[in-house]
């Protein structure tokens, strides 16, 4: 494998890499803290191209590969969470799924102005009774002519207090099964969706996620993604892209968590000399840079399998469940090293920590992920 970024790689990554410190970072805690939604920031990643990354420019993207989404999100991360799992649900979970599964009218309406930032997307897989059990959907598609009629309820649903466009996922045939169930591309203006209070959360509290209710909310047979029936498909090939973008994630978390400790270290003095040179930090230090370059390997291996068109599910579960154990792990030993400071919130040591847990629930908990490896290990 080249270890090497081609130089459109690199210069996603540098313009990544700028954004992130000039624009991102020094605002990273008044997001956190104020729990808003960084929609000035969201439209400059639109602007330079990091949302429509892997949409083609026939549809105002930047036409490039999941790599170099993977290393733009990751510096995107580094300097706020909460701004890359935006980022991560707009590129992987709406755009892709559009992308893949859309006619020409559907990505002419929606993919431009997603790239561009100029909307926002969300999607809405989990329920209050169907988490990581997807094919447990409770929400209910009723052709009615050429409408359907959804109601249900979804459970934390990033970006949607934000959103302009869901794409759902509800049961059109109860006798089928997972083969029972249709995605659709939903306007969140459309009548009988409603939205829920904004969830409180531990980490991630600039990216707004709540509940979404559908009570006789009618859409067009133009809003339907894909055939009849092929709703868990699109779903579950969406969230195996998904899963590249937070392991992305979960490696800045980690950068951020180790970077800032290093820095840290260098410049906090005790029994007079830095805690650098203490032999008990320096151990802590080599662990979570092995473990972090052990996890941007993994992200790679997944992201360019998925550029060559070969079968990277496997590997992107094993990228998102190694990145985001290792992001808790690396967060951990940061607050550690900063000792009673890492406790407070005038540190960011606390911040990374708290925004690193979520990593190992959403798109597949780490539970989920082994058993999506054993199942394709077992069938090598």
């Amino acid at each position: 494998m080249n270890f090497d970024l081609s130089p459109e790689q690199q210069l996603i990554q540098n313009t990544a890499r700028e954004l992130a410190a000039r624009e991102i970072a020094p605002r990273a805690a008044e997001i956190d803290r104020g729990h808003k939604f960084p929609r000035d920031i969201f439209s400059r990643l639109g602007e330079l191209g990091l949302l429509g990354v892997m949409v083609p420019e026939r549809w105002g993207g930047a036409d490039q590969d999941a790599l170099s989404y993977a290393v733009a999100l990751e510096e995107i991360a580094r300097a706020c969470a909460s701004t890359a799992v935006a980022m991560s649900v707009q590129c992987s979970l709406v755009c892709a799924p559009i992308l893949a599964d859309g006619n020409d009218a559907q990505r002419a309406r929606w993919l431009p102005d997603l790239a561009a930032g100029r909307k926002i997307g969300c999607f809405a897989l989990s329920e209050p009774e169907a988490g990581s059990d997807a094919k447990a959907q409770r929400t209910r598609a009723v052709r009615d002519g050429d409408r359907w009629v959804l109601n249900g309820t979804k459970n934390f649903i990033t970006n949607a207090p934000v959103a302009d466009v869901m794409l759902v996922f509800a049961t059109t045939d109860p006798a089928k099964g997972s083969k029972g169930i249709t995605a659709f591309l939903v306007p969140m203006d459309a009548p009988g969706l409603k939205i829920g209070k904004d969830d409180d959360k531990l980490g991630i509290r600039g990216a707004p996620s709540a509940q979404v209710f559908l009570a006789d909310c009618a859409v067009g047979d133009d809003a339907r993604l894909g055939p009849e029936g092929d709703g868990f498909k699109i779903a579950m090939r969406a969230l195996e892209g998904g899963r590249i973008g937070i392991a992305a994630q979960a490696l800045g978390i980690a950068r951020a968590a180790f970077e800032d400790a290093t820095h840290y270290a260098l410049e906090r003095k005790t029994f007079g000399q830095p805690i650098a040179e203490h032999q008990a930090i320096q151990f802590k230090l080599a662990d979570m840079r092995t473990e972090i370059d052990a996890a941007r390997l993994l992200l790679w291996r997944a992201a360019v399998t998925k550029d060559r068109g070969g079968r990277y599910g496997r590997d992107a579960s094993m990228a998102k469940l190694f990145a985001s154990e290792v992001a808790n792990r690396v967060a951990k030993e940061g607050l550690q090293i900063f000792g009673g400071y890492g406790y407070l919130t005038d540190f960011p040591a606390e911040r990374h920590y708290r925004d690193a847990k979520i990593t190992e629930i959403y798109e597949g908990t780490s539970e989920i992920q082994r058993l999506v490896i054993a199942s394709a290990l077992l069938k090598e």
